[in-house]
């Protein structure tokens, strides 16, 4: 089940990111670290209503930001489609005891789709450029990659930005 995140969850979210920045770490993708996902990004996530999470059994395995919001780091990018009627996807993770079951597909299936629901015309999104896996992950979903941008406080590596048209 896929719903909005309530403030209390917070810690839960957390655990599952902090979880994923060790598992990325450990592989040697320097992702996220102890600036970024952080407890302030998602309660304004939560405070915008706009953070999701997916349930198993009563307990939270994953979780999904889809916001209307686009970052000013975006506005270099040329998209595809004109600014104003898209979606932006962030913090996608799924506990690492889970992935590789179609959790990120279901929570992703999710996003398209509420996008496509409320009238958008494209689902944005970036991903680290050192995680190969991810952005397999997110072409075989039909994104297209159209340039760079740079979190400092994250990596001096690149990330890529995606969108979907949908």
């Amino acid at each position: 089940m896929i719903r909005r995140a309530k403030i209390s969850e917070i810690p839960d979210i957390l655990t599952i990111t902090q979880a994923c920045a060790q598992k990325m770490q450990d592989n040697g993708i320097f992702q996220w670290n102890e600036h970024y996902p952080n407890e302030k990004a998602f309660t304004t996530d939560v405070d915008r209503g706009e953070l999701y999470v997916l349930e198993e059994d009563h307990k939270i395995i994953g979780a999904v930001v889809v916001s209307t919001w686009m970052d000013a780091e975006y506005e270099p990018i040329d998209w595809l489609t004109p600014n104003g009627n898209s979606t932006y996807i962030h913090r996608l993770c799924v506990h690492p005891k889970l992935q590789g079951k179609g959790y990120a597909q279901q929570l992703m299936d999710f996003a398209e789709g509420y996008s496509r629901e409320q009238g958008f015309v494209s689902v944005r999104l970036d991903t680290f450029s050192q995680n190969l896996r991810n952005q397999r992950f997110y072409e075989q979903r039909g994104y297209q990659k159209l340039g760079d941008i740079f979190f400092p406080k994250q990596s001096e590596h690149p990330f890529h930005c995606y969108e979907l048209v949908l």
